[in-house]
């Protein structure tokens, strides 16, 4: 397991993180700064919320995806729940006007931080994958560091097929399982260890 922070790194919640807001979570990291600190969105928090109901002409860019889970707002974390962040993946080769790519490692590439204040058109046509979070995770400068040493964070590569995914209950044992050795046998993990 590799602790280099950066966008494009996931970070899994071990068993150990009791937190309510991070349990069994898997975030996203989508900026990083060692002055500045890291944010992120947890990936496995769908929520009801369509969509169309709180960014209506952001909805049209979700039509014809046929995706599970891709009309409805994830909760991105316990921080201003009442803002709005998207990611969105985009197909071509340049960067359209409104995206912003994450960088970091080549696996999420071509994922990007969808300026919603730009005209959904700008991105109509050049994006296969969109996604709203309800508020972000944030840590401040070594805040995350410290939680990492402290054992409540797996620091991971992503994957597209992390951050779009269609079964985000099952996300947090998949991301574990693909890590291979000690990791993967962690994803056997019973909720409630109590009962095992």
């Amino acid at each position: 397991m590799d602790d280099d922070i950066r966008p494009g790194r996931l970070l899994v919640a071990t068993p150990l993180l009791e937190d309510p807001n991070f349990r069994r979570s898997v975030v996203l990291v989508v900026d990083h700064g060692q002055e500045e600190g890291t944010l992120g969105v947890v990936l496995n928090r769908p929520t009801e919320v369509e969509v169309g109901q709180i960014l209506p002409p952001w909805a049209d860019l979700l039509e014809g995806g046929g995706a599970a889970y891709q009309g409805v707002v994830f909760q991105g974390g316990p921080v201003a729940l009442d803002s709005a962040l998207a990611l969105a993946r985009i197909t071509g080769a340049d960067d359209p006007v409104g995206w912003r790519g994450l960088g970091g490692i080549p696996a999420v590439a071509r994922i990007g931080l969808v300026d919603l204040d730009s005209p959904p058109s700008l991105l109509k046509g050049g994006v296969d994958r969109f996604r709203v979070f309800a508020g972000y995770s944030g840590w401040n400068a070594g805040q995350l560091r410290s939680e990492i040493e402290e054992g409540s964070w797996y620091v991971v590569p992503g994957e597209p097929s992390d951050v779009f995914g269609d079964d985000p209950d099952r996300l947090w044992q998949g991301v574990l399982r693909r890590q291979g050795g000690d990791l993967a046998f962690v994803a056997t993990y019973p909720e409630d260890p109590s009962l095992n």
